[in-house]
């Protein structure tokens, strides 16, 4: 079960108006890359959790009732279900809309909708079910301090039983260990009996139904075996803009290319697209590279049918679909999505491009985020900004440390 809600306002201007599964991630939609994880773990069936008409509409006009991927030559089928629709105050209300719904009686492993993560699902359940957990949370080990602040800290005993959490710790030099609950959990048959009982019933009538601010510190608390499993794989929390970035350029550097849907490959650019159009595209960039027409450096990802002028240089970037570069471009450690149009002369660096913009020509775009169909207009320079989507910004503006909204 994936629990779908919210509004996703950490990842503003990109969630103003879409779903924050439906943001475009590494040139795909983020919950595809979530479920085609499900798939190659070997999950069969997902209940998506959505809350709210946008959520719902979004995703399920995307993926229907079926998510299809290709693994090793065979196709996989991933069976969709989606949250009736009744309002949630929380990710475990959502569960027990679902368990109730669908009449579910057997373990349940949950992944929050903002999450991307390896993870080793048969590993994960004989964990689960040799401890006889009640719940089983997956912990990752995080060293940086700043980030420790950012999540629970969980307190464990010598058998890996969760005592307590420590909520966004302020002296992250004084916690018990540096492992965070990552939001992925397994959940017994008796958590689902416990779901559908009087007892939580009561916790939902005191507005309690999240899982990490209400369900997991009152099970700790009622002795519930609630244990903790360590993840060596990969997990991003992708819901800030900073996480979000931090993650396509590890999983770029990182995961197969198969994964990423990656054709064809010269040097350190990735090329997305089948088709004989994608193959002559794919072509065409080579040679570019190859006589010094354009200039690549660190790993880069580049969707079907983009488009890249003469005089570009591109580092350690990722480009989707159907995107015009012109020319005399310098793009450098961001991320553009599809079907943009980026007109001569123009810099972006260290930013975030939404669906359908067009940046005007010696444009510069510093450390910035733009939502969908946003329209910058020639000389501009936006700099440590965010512009909301739908937005046209005149020509030679200068625009620093502000939110357009």
């Amino acid at each position: 079960m994936i629990p779908i809600g919210g509004l996703g306002t950490r990842l503003y201007p990109l969630t103003v108006d879409t779903s924050k599964p439906m943001v475009r991630f590494l040139n795909n939609f983020l919950i595809d890359f979530t479920l085609s994880e499900l798939a190659y773990r070997g999950i069969n069936e997902v209940f998506l959790g959505v809350s709210g008409f946008y959520n719902y509409r979004d995703v399920y006009d995307h993926l229907g009732e079926r998510f299809r991927i290709k693994i090793e030559g065979e196709n996989k089928i991933i069976k969709i279900r989606y949250q009736p629709n009744e309002d949630s105050i929380g990710n475990a209300h959502s569960v027990k809309i679902m368990v109730d719904y669908y009449d579910i009686s057997d373990d349940v492993l949950i992944i929050q909708g903002d999450t991307v993560a390896s993870i080793n699902v048969n590993n994960l359940y004989k964990y689960h079910q040799s401890s006889e957990a009640f719940m089983t949370i997956v912990l990752k080990e995080i060293t940086d301090p700043e980030k420790l602040k950012q999540f629970g800290v969980a307190k464990v005993d010598e058998n890996m039983k969760i005592e307590n959490f420590i909520e966004k710790p302020s002296n992250p030099k004084e916690l018990p260990s540096r492992l965070v609950n990552t939001g992925i959990y397994v959940l017994s048959k008796d958590f689902v009996k416990f779901l559908k009982s009087s007892e939580f019933n009561e916790m939902l009538k005191q507005g309690k139904g999240d899982f990490g601010k209400d369900v997991i510190p009152y099970l700790i608390s009622k002795k519930y075996k609630v244990m903790g499993y360590v993840s060596n794989g990969y997990w991003f929390d992708v819901g800030t803009l900073d996480s979000f970035m931090e993650a396509s350029y590890y999983l770029l550097n990182n995961i197969e290319k198969e994964r990423l849907d990656v054709e064809t490959t010269y040097k350190n650019v990735y090329m997305q697209g089948k088709s004989k159009r994608s193959k002559n595209d794919h072509i065409e960039l080579i040679e570019k590279i190859a006589t010094n027409k354009v200039e690549f450096e660190g790993k880069n990802l580049i969707g079907r049918h983009v488009k890249i002028g003469e005089n570009v240089k591109m580092f350690s970037s990722v480009v989707d679909n159907y995107t015009v570069i012109k020319g005399e471009n310098e793009i450098r450690n961001s991320i553009i999505m599809d079907r943009s149009l980026i007109e001569n002369g123009a810099i972006i660096e260290k930013s975030i491009i939404g669906r359908h913009v067009k940046i005007g020509e010696n444009a510069k775009i510093i450390n910035s985020h733009l939502g969908n169909n946003v329209i910058i207009g020639d000389e501009t320079q936006i700099i440590n900004s965010s512009i909301w989507p739908h937005r046209t910004i005149e020509s030679k503006s200068i625009i620093s440390d502000k939110k357009i909204i």
